[in-house]
């Protein structure tokens, strides 16, 4: 089959981390590099951000192409809407030359600019949000930056794709608020490579590590977790050290707004010289990295589906994150980790004082989360269900062809 990736800023290729660089460019390279591997024909169209970047790349089996739609420099994604219909109009011209059998976008801009081109070609639409702006709205009241457009076209790509892929159970329920028809979403979690992502001995050192990771931006909750483990430092009298890694090149962190702020909570707590900031990660790196922990913190104020807790439990270790979004699916309390509510962190230090004063616990916590990532995340699990989904909503289409191929013999 001949697949069509779009993901208008979430590039394969982009260095994690960044603002706008996290589980939805790990999430696209896994699926073309499983889809490739499978026989298929995999091309992910992203927008180009940089000259110097080549047009075309082929790397593990897929093609990623660079197209050209607004400046070719970085661009916050909330601010990419007015160069869309540049994109949606050369994605027309790709498809124009080279049909694909069908498109997958990610995120609601992608859905936008394949819109076009699905129609010409009467070729099948998957649309994956991965966020929504309903949840980004709802959340973040006047601070949110998206588009005012962006939830009404979020309700026509619920109308107009042929099949909606969700995360969560979370996901689904705010689907049918958008207007999604009964039926149309299936739910396909994220996936993890069990394979990398798996136990290992972690560091030998008498002090504690909590490890945070992910995008720096502030939903991420870094600063709730810097506040919960100065209660672990000073109240509880845990001898322990917080490692938070994503944002900037460490050589770039000094400049960087968020881990600035970050600095100053670390500082006005007095944990600074127990707050390790790495910046970006390799991606290679990421595994001996939440081997190295006692546990993983993940506290965002909401999360589509949140990858890093099921890279946590795939490694053998404890997550304690958020009662939001995937978490909610990901993490169940009392067996893989514990959920606390967002932005406490007084109800997060007393949760977490409880599972570092038990390594038994942590030990549990963590053989049941590499069980569960085994039986239900592994990326082997998320390929199979999303070809499944593609040979559904391909098959009419293919049917539809092959009539016109015999009504023109005749």
């Amino acid at each position: 089959m001949r697949v069509a990736l779009v993901s208008e800023h979430a590039n394969p290729l982009a260095a994690l981390g960044r603002e706008d660089a996290g589980g939805q460019n790990v999430h696209v390279a896994a699926l073309a590099t499983g889809l490739a591997r499978n026989g298929h024909e995999v091309t992910v169209y992203t927008r180009r951000d940089d000259l110097a970047t080549p047009a075309r790349v082929r790397t593990d089996g897929y093609v990623v192409e660079h197209v050209p739609a607004g400046p070719p420099a970085e661009v916050a994604k909330d601010d990419l809407l007015p160069y869309i219909p540049e994109l949606a109009r050369r994605l027309q011209e790709a498809w124009l030359v080279e049909p694909p059998d069908l498109v997958h976008a990610h995120f609601w801009m992608s859905g936008l600019a394949s819109l076009p081109g699905v129609r010409e070609q009467r070729v099948p639409l998957v649309q994956s949000f991965h966020a929504l702006g309903s949840v980004k709205r709802r959340q973040q009241g006047s601070a949110d930056t998206s588009p005012p457009e962006r939830i009404g076209h979020e309700r026509r790509l619920c109308a107009e794709a042929d099949a909606v892929i969700a995360t969560c159970t979370d996901e689904v329920r705010e689907l049918r608020r958008l207007g999604l028809p009964d039926g149309r979403a299936t739910i396909i979690p994220c996936g993890v490579d069990t394979d990398l992502f798996r136990p290992g001995p972690g560091r030998l050192a008498d002090r504690l590590q909590l490890l945070v990771l992910g995008r720096m931006v502030p939903r991420k909750g870094f600063g709730n977790a810097i506040e919960a483990f100065a209660h672990l430092v000073h109240d509880e009298g845990l001898d322990a050290e917080l490692v938070i890694a994503g944002g900037p090149s460490r050589r770039d962190l000094g400049a960087d707004p968020e881990a600035q702020r970050l600095r100053q909570i670390a500082e006005r707590h007095r944990v600074a010289s127990r707050t390790t900031f790495l910046g970006s990660v390799d991606r290679d790196d990421v595994p001996d990295l939440i081997r190295s922990s006692d546990a993983v913190v993940s506290v965002p104020w909401y999360e589509p589906f949140g990858i890093v807790p099921v890279e946590a439990m795939a490694c053998g270790r404890p997550v304690v994150g958020t009662a939001v979004g995937g978490l909610l699916d990901t993490v169940v309390p009392g067996v893989t980790g514990d959920l606390v509510r967002p932005r406490k962190p007084a109800d997060l230090a007393r949760v977490l004082a409880a599972l570092m004063r038990d390594p038994e616990r942590r030990r549990r916590y963590g053989e049941a989360g590499r069980r569960r990532a085994v039986e239900r995340y592994d990326w082997r699990h998320v390929l199979a269900a999303t070809e499944e989904l593609y040979e559904r909503v391909t098959r009419p289409a293919r049917s539809t062809r092959t009539i016109d191929a015999k009504e023109a013999v005749r």
